[in-house]
């Protein structure tokens, strides 16, 4: 390939290769040699006139990597080992070696972009980086790292912190006086020495005190596979992550007889600090939803406190808002709009709850009365309501309440924009769908039924019903689904994934023809399943070709209100199911989407047990870059939304210049009169067209199974025709015409005579001008001539990368 290097790809830091060179092809492949869209990585294959015949003597490894070429019979093509991407302008990005890829508890991780990172620390002249594993067969990564000076580990740590997440800071590292390499100078991991005895962590050996502090250091070391372990020594630092730590609590609960959660590992993390703990820890059925007695304060729900949590975090603002505009035209009369949403704040405790912290525990207060406060303002025109609507959207102090906001804009006498606010954390989508069908019959006079419970007292009953057999029988399902090692989804990005979650996202939205939605809906029927399941099947599948991973998790969402007395109530129902499916290549769509629809059964048969329940007790490894357990959500949205039918008024919504999103994708399908999808996505992750581009991809995908259900999924295309047109032609457009009776150094000769003084190789600060080259390359051959070189003969050229090298490979060509 060939690329000039400019100061942008020096700021980006991607290593762009460029494009292929004259009469040389380049193919992104997967794993099936089908080709790979713009975006996602695959394996480098090499086609063309440069492709030589094979390896020399080594009819095993001629096999291996010289393959045939499926786009041009007869050729053949080279395979690189080189993990690589198209960009939309038909350039290369290189990611790496494949063979350079680990997966570490679930994540895949390239191990030069950890050595890039250390690298850039002043104190390490040298790094590289492995993954090894401990006597139980565990892997974790080790750093071994020269340094310029003296080596401050925590300072280092802290350094990789900043740009990398946790999953990859290496869990050791070592220090050597330099790296051992083979006999071509490369690194020689073979010979790099074991993780074993002390590992540096920075923090100074203090042997343990007492009992208490010898019997977990004991067990500490038994866990973690290194010793000794000292007192103040950090359980992750030391190599621990989620899955030791659970094996850590078992064993210390049975030493100790002492109950010990595993979030205490994570607050608690040295020796010193658990002996603590366990010193203050030493001595250590269903029914209907009824109204729970009256107190002070009310415990909170598990969704309530998982995003009590996300909303602290600082970049999080006003992402779990659930804002709603509406364009009213007619004479709308602000007192009675006053006065509806008075009377849905004295019906709904939600809107008079706010929430605390007591001991540690969330807790929500119901306030008796709470008058919310219409803010009315005026516009002259449409830029000035855009203004208005933009400042309206403001984040929540989750201690006030209410967690509502109303604000009234008044254009003219029939024209106004009505703007309603709520948190998540007291709302959900029928929740919204409850406040429009109740705000309507209201602000007309009518009455409206008593509720006879609130979402306090299911609050109160989820309390009581997680000590319940039932609820042990449905946890058992969960950790039955989740046993072993859990997939993270390692989605293709255009940018890097910052170390925190950031919440700024975009929508693509998009619809089928109706031929293909009714095609889908007839396999759904013939399959005696639902539209919903075929569709994640198909969603599946198209994050199986994205990835390349055959275990995928993916979020979707329940409306969680299975209880009589429930249907009217405002607050924070919905129980997200993590749905885990294994996509395999070999499989049928079929066979597939039936194992789909057993999936989907059982998740929906154990939708009480709390999702928030099952990240804690699964322990979901601590990673501030991600949500926990999955990152993409879909949705079948066909909840009818109440209408605001008002006589004499008329609503629309407005078009809202707010844009969040919680997840890395949130793929939502609408089934109306057309199936039509939104898919919320990432800023921070994801360019536009990226998500336009995987968009056409879904719908090639339901294209294939519906006309080929049988269709392996190894087999199902994820390039549509006019991909495969500009993959394989345009950007492989590398035809040149050259004087065919001339051989290479003929050629090079001339070029030699038209520029003679122009640069021809640059190598670090050496640089050779066509002539210089020549001239070199001339005095090599003759030497060579008189060695008795002759033509057709075999040479060895044996030379570091430098400009002799190019000096020989003519030198060679010359003297034959």
């Amino acid at each position: 390939t060939y690329k000039e290097i400019t100061a942008e790809e020096i700021r980006s830091n991607t290593s762009n290769i460029g494009r292929p060179l004259p009469t040389v092809s380049m193919y992104v492949l997967d794993g099936e040699q089908q080709l790979q869209p713009v975006g996602i990585p695959g394996e480098l294959y090499i086609g063309g006139e440069g492709v030589a015949c094979g390896y020399l003597n080594r009819p095993d490894l001629t096999e291996e990597r010289f393959v045939p070429n499926p786009f041009v019979p007869g050729e053949r093509m080279y395979r690189t080992g080189d993990l690589v991407r198209r960009l939309p302008n038909g350039e290369l990005e290189y990611l790496g070696r494949i063979d350079d890829q680990v997966k570490i508890r679930g994540y895949r991780i390239e191990l030069g972009e950890i050595e890039t990172r250390l690298l850039e620390h002043p104190s390490v002249r040298e790094a590289v980086v492995t993954a090894r594993k401990d006597n139980r067969n565990q892997a974790d990564l080790c750093a071994y790292v020269v340094p310029d000076d003296t080596l401050d580990i925590p300072k280092l740590r802290q350094h990789l912190a900043k740009s990398l997440p946790d999953y990859m800071i290496p869990s050791f590292f070592m220090e050597l006086e330099k790296l051992p390499l083979t006999s071509n100078g490369k690194v020689d991991k073979k010979a790099l020495p074991e993780p074993s005895g002390r590992m540096q962590t920075g923090v100074e050996y203090t042997a343990p005190t007492n009992q208490t502090e010898e019997i977990i250091a004991r067990i500490w070391e038994e866990v973690l596979g290194v010793e000794p372990v000292g007192i103040h020594d950090n359980f992750f630092e030391r190599g621990g992550h989620s899955l030791k730590a659970t094996m850590l609590v078992s064993r210390m609960q049975k030493a100790l007889e002492v109950k010990v959660p595993l979030r205490e590992v994570f607050a608690r993390p040295t020796v010193k600090e658990m002996a603590a703990y366990v010193k203050e820890a030493e001595g250590c059925s269903y029914a209907a939803i009824q109204p729970a007695e009256e107190r002070d304060f009310y415990p909170a729900s598990s969704a309530q406190k998982r995003l009590y949590v996300i909303q602290g975090f600082e970049n999080v603002g006003s992402g779990y808002n659930m804002p709603v505009i509406l364009e009213v035209e007619g004479p709308l009369d602000p007192e009675r709009v006053q006065n509806a949403f008075a009377s849905l704040v004295q019906r709904h405790e939600a809107f008079r709850t706010s929430f605390h912290l007591m001991d540690g525990e969330l807790v929500q207060k119901i306030h008796p009365q709470v008058i919310p406060k219409i803010n009315r303002m005026t516009a002259a025109d449409q830029t000035e309501v855009k203004k208005l609507v933009k400042s309206f959207i403001q984040p929540f102090d989750l201690s006030e309440a209410p967690l509502l906001r109303v604000g009234l804009i008044r254009v003219d006498d029939e024209r106004h924009v009505l703007m309603i606010d709520i948190h998540h954390i007291i709302s959900d989508g029928m929740s919204m769908n409850i406040l429009i069908h109740e705000f309507v019959k209201l602000y007309q006079g009518k009455d409206l039924p008593e509720l006879r419970i609130q979402y306090k007292d299911y609050a109160v009953w989820q309390q009581r019903f997680t000590q319940t057999e039932q609820l042990k029988e449905q946890e058992k399902y969960w950790f039955n689904q989740f046993a072993g090692e859990l997939p993270v989804l390692e989605l293709p990005t255009d940018y890097p994934r910052p170390p925190v979650q950031q919440f700024d996202g975009d929508v693509v939205t998009f619809e089928l023809k109706p031929e293909l939605a009714e095609k889908l809906k007839q396999l759904a029927s013939r399959h005696k399943t639902t539209l919903y399941t075929s569709l994640l099947a198909a969603y599946n599948v198209l994050l199986m070709k994205y990835t390349g991973q055959e275990d995928v998790i993916v979020g979707s969402p329940v409306a969680g209100r299975p209880h009589a007395g429930l249907e009217r109530i405002l607050g924070m129902f919905v129980n997200t199911l993590a749905i885990r499916n294994q996509p395999a290549g070999s499989q049928t769509f079929t066979a597939f989407l039936a194992g789909v629809k057993e999936q989907v059964l059982g998740a929906h048969e154990h939708a009480d047990y709390p999702l928030e329940e099952l990240v804690e007790k699964l322990d979901i490894r601590r990673d501030l870059s991600r949500n926990p357990l999955f990152d993409t959500i879909f949705v079948l949205q066909n909840l009818e939304m109440s209408k605001l039918e008002i006589p004499g008024l008329t609503f629309k919504p407005y078009e809202l210049e707010w844009k969040k999103a919680k997840f890395d994708l949130t793929w939502t399908a609408v089934e109306g009169e057309t199936l039509s999808f939104a898919v919320e996505y990432s800023t921070s992750l994801f360019k536009r067209d990226t998500i336009e581009r995987m968009a056409e991809h879904f719908i090639h995908i339901l294209e294939q199974i519906v006309h080929h259900p049988e269709i392996c999924l190894s087999e199902i295309e994820l390039v549509t025709e006019t991909e495969k047109q500009q993959l394989l032609v345009e950007f492989n457009d590398t035809k040149a015409d050259y004087p065919r009776e001339k051989v290479i150094h003929e050629l090079f000769e001339e070029q030699v005579q038209k520029t003679p003084d122009h640069m021809a190789v640059v190598f670090g600060a050496e640089q050779l001008t066509y002539r210089e080259l020549n001239e070199r390359a001339n005095q090599l051959a003759r030497v060579l001539r008189e060695k008795g070189v002759r033509q057709d003969q075999i040479i060895g050229l044996w030379v570091e990368n430098s400009p002799w090298m190019m000096v020989g490979m003519l030198a060679i060509l010359k003297a034959g």
